[in-house]
């Protein structure tokens, strides 16, 4: 239930709960529950530690991100099991992360009490970092036999619908998708246009990068909002974008050497 075939494997920081996720994904094979009900869940455990970040509880909030992440790598290893890759379920997903990221930045700001700006500033650095590490995991998924397919490192068309779709529903969620992430998967791509004709990135390389997965910078936001003061938690976030440049450099360098 992997993304990646046996022939690459690395430490991936953000994917912690992976043991929980499969063993989820497993206990609801061939059941009336599918991925996409997987990821409304994983919405709603999301709005709960929204809910409960605005109100102070922030062990609570600290517990439902957790669990959100759990369900959130539960949905698509359903899909692998089941073997129902859907294009569908995989923009949702994306589609979802992106707001409830944004959601939960601005819960952040609401109880800081800081600028609105800071806000925005972290909402974007948060989103850069994490695309990032999405480009070169994508990279690694589409190079690598027995990776998983339904992402592309290149989103610029909008894909044939696989069987048990529709594709009138991939059309809308492409839509939505590039609509959230366009700017962000250009971006990147500009930083290191040629990370996916060159070699794959170093599995020691690709661990140091999984900070920048959405599971670990969701436990670190849980952390902080418990052991730090919570002026501090956006502008944090908008400062842990400096290992983007080092990160692209020491790819660049191994590439080289």
């Amino acid at each position: 239930m992997k993304k990646l075939g046996a022939q690459y494997r690395f430490i991936d920081l953000s994917d912690y709960g992976r043991p929980l996720s499969d063993r989820m994904a497993i206990s609801l094979k061939n059941t009336w529950v599918t991925s996409i009900h997987l990821t409304l869940l994983f919405g709603v455990a999301g709005l709960v530690a929204f809910y409960a970040l605005i109100e102070g509880h922030y062990k609570i909030t600290l517990l439902f991100l957790l669990i959100k992440s759990v369900i959130d790598g539960a949905d698509g290893a359903l899909a692998r099991l089941n073997n129902q890759p859907s294009y569908t379920g995989r923009y949702l997903d994306s589609v979802f992360d992106i707001l409830l990221n944004f959601i939960l930045l601005g819960g952040v700001w609401w109880i800081s009490g800081g600028s609105w700006i800071w806000w925005v500033a972290a909402f974007v650095s948060l989103q850069l970092q994490g695309t990032l590490y999405n480009y070169y995991y994508v990279i690694l998924r589409n190079r690598l036999s027995g990776g998983d397919n339904t992402s592309k490192v290149f989103e610029y068309k909008v894909p044939e619908a696989l069987p048990g779709e529709s594709q009138w529903s991939v059309n809308l969620m492409y839509q939505c998708y590039q609509i959230c992430y366009g700017v962000f998967d250009k971006t990147i791509h500009a930083l290191d246009p040629k990370a996916y004709q060159e070699s794959l990135p170093q599995p020691w390389l690709m661990t140091l990068v999984s900070i920048y997965g959405l599971g670990f910078q969701l436990l670190l936001l849980g952390c902080a909002l418990i052991w730090m003061p919570t002026a501090w938690i956006l502008p944090g976030i908008v400062a842990f974008s400096m290992f983007i440049p080092l990160f692209i450099s020491l790819r660049k360098y191994t590439q080289n050497t």
